[in-house]
């Protein structure tokens, strides 16, 4: 063994144990893939009549990866967040492999997702409305490649994962503005488009681990609500805030409260299983915190008592990740508390936490993001069992 040759304890046992970690990790992401099914499927969608024509609208498409061994029964299904389609996860701005090969390496079958209206599930202007904005380079350089150089929020220095400079010109940065997409720009609409073909696409391939991203996070709760029967875990990947948006001014006051209600029903746009039931929004009152848990962080919204339960999310297994250095750093700790006062105990890693450090909010396109794909692994392989359970 290499342990033998070297003396432990020592610096160069050390770096030597590091550089052989390196190098099988290397020699992981270049060995040739093997896979035995390679497609896409859509699922959901409905007909509707626009002008006398029939126009399919709802849908959403998956592009999936079967490995040659598989070891896990149950698919990753990869949703996008934001501003940018299901490429996110199949390769890096530099040209690294994305978190589809990397689970697909580990023995899962993948789906990665293109949300309604973006990318390969087409956009119905008749039926979606207007198109949101898909962002700028300045925006996207303050809030996700260069957030150094801002320090919008307290945890923005820490930011060093990001491959290249980060600005418009770079390479890699260009390469990551030029996937980015609009979409719908009616929150609650997109939150229901989402759930409903994503339940339409886990009922077509079997229950799955729902791995999603920011945005994504929102229709992910719904989905895991309607049907934790087809949802073996859910990953939320920085979802972001209940109730209220966050925005980020600086240093001192660093956070200011949008006063927009965008998710009445805390987690989400749209209609949970609460217990006693909120078929309304106005059946939960949300209040502030008086003040933040710590300085660096943004003060939280939360149920008013007498709480009322999620009681379909208390079936599913829940991992929720946050980067150091991310905007998410100072709001996501607000949905873990909401979810443990409505009886929901998530996992939630904080990457620093165990030893990754200066990430921001897109890390599976960042310089570790095999790293940080290690982590989401070890949790699947602890909670999920491998082994099929009978079909709903």
């Amino acid at each position: 063994m290499m342990t033998d040759r070297i003396r432990l304890g020592s610096g160069s046992a050390v770096a030597a144990l590091l550089l052989l970690f390196a190098t099988a990790a290397q020699a992981e992401q270049t060995a040739p893939l093997s896979i035995a099914k390679m497609g896409n499927v859509y699922a959901g969608g409905k007909y509707t009549d626009v002008k006398g024509k029939k126009v399919m609208n709802g849908q959403v498409y998956a592009e999936f990866l079967i490995p040659a061994k598989q070891t896990s029964p149950y698919p990753v299904v990869m949703v996008h967040g934001g501003g940018v389609t299901g490429s996110l996860y199949m390769q890096t701005p530099d040209g690294r492999e994305g978190w589809a090969q990397y689970f697909l390496r580990k023995g899962f079958a993948v789906y990665v997702v293109d949300q309604p209206g973006r990318g390969r599930s087409a956009y119905v202007p008749e039926i979606y409305g207007p198109m949101g904005g898909a962002g700028n380079p300045e925006n996207l350089q303050q809030n996700q490649t260069a957030s150094e150089r801002y320090n919008r929020w307290p945890q923005a220095h820490l930011h060093t994962q990001w491959s290249g400079t980060g600005v418009a010109g770079d390479p890699v940065f260009d390469a990551y503005f030029a996937s980015t997409e609009p979409g719908i720009r009616d929150y609650a609409k997109t939150a229901e488009l989402n759930r409903d073909g994503i339940v339409a696409l886990l009922e077509k391939i079997g229950p799955s681990i729902l791995l999603t991203h920011s945005q994504s996070a929102t229709p992910s709760w719904a989905v895991a609500d309607a049907r934790p029967d087809l949802v073996k875990a859910l990953i939320p990947i920085e979802p972001g805030v209940p109730y209220h948006d966050v925005d980020f001014v600086g240093a001192p006051e660093w956070f200011k409260t949008d006063p927009e209600l965008r998710r009445p029903w805390g987690l989400t746009p749209i209609p949970l299983h609460y217990e006693p039931a909120a078929p309304n929004p106005t059946d939960i009152v949300a209040v502030e915190q008086e003040k933040p848990d710590a300085p660096d962080l943004a003060k939280c919204w939360l149920q008013k008592d007498p709480v009322r339960k999620l009681v379909n999310l208390q079936r599913v297994p829940i991992l929720m990740v946050t980067g150091e250095a991310s905007f998410h750093a100072p709001t996501d700790h607000c949905y873990v508390k909401l979810l443990e006062q409505a009886g929901v105990h998530p996992t939630w890693i904080k990457l620093a936490d165990v030893g990754i450090h200066g990430n921001g909010h897109p890390m599976m396109v960042e310089k570790n993001n095999a790293e940080v794909a290690k982590v989401i692994y070890k949790w699947i392989a602890k909670t999920v069992p491998a082994s099929a359970s009978k079909k709903p």
